[in-house]
């Protein structure tokens, strides 16, 4: 059974779908899902994180549209072969908006921005460790 590395955050106030179609596409822009790769079908998607099917459905079905990825009827659903890349300017909105998510969460907690920048510092060093290892 295949397992994609998402999760829903109940407390992200973007609807569900959204949060996955976002993943997903995170996924295939990052590499984590290479075009022609299967992804989980919708009810074992469904089933990992805890959301209705339908959900999951209609997420597949407009990442389907937009061409990231492919059903083939009796096969299953996989990354398109040439999933349209988000342009400079969506790659820009989508940061906004992450950071945007963030600095609310942050603050919600007490923060200010030093602290909450020198948290997300720390993050980066974090993720480049982890991609030098083998």
């Amino acid at each position: 059974m295949l397992h994609l590395p998402l999760s829903i955050d109940t407390a992200d106030p973007r609807p569900i779908g959204r949060q996955i179609e976002e993943g997903i596409l995170q996924l295939v822009t990052s590499g984590g899902l290479a075009p022609g790769e299967p992804i989980p079908s919708v009810r074992d998607l469904a089933r990992d994180l805890r959301v209705n099917p339908n959900t999951v459905a209609k997420a597949f079905q407009r990442l389907g549209e937009a061409g990231v990825l492919e059903m083939r009827r009796g096969e299953g659903t996989y990354v398109a072969q040439n999933p349209p890349l988000p342009t400079a300017a969506e790659r820009q909105a989508r940061l906004v908006d992450a950071a945007s998510r963030f600095a609310t969460t942050a603050a919600g907690l007490g923060f200010d921005a030093k602290p909450a920048a020198v948290a997300v510092f720390e993050a980066f060093l974090a993720l480049e460790s982890r991609e030098k290892k083998p």
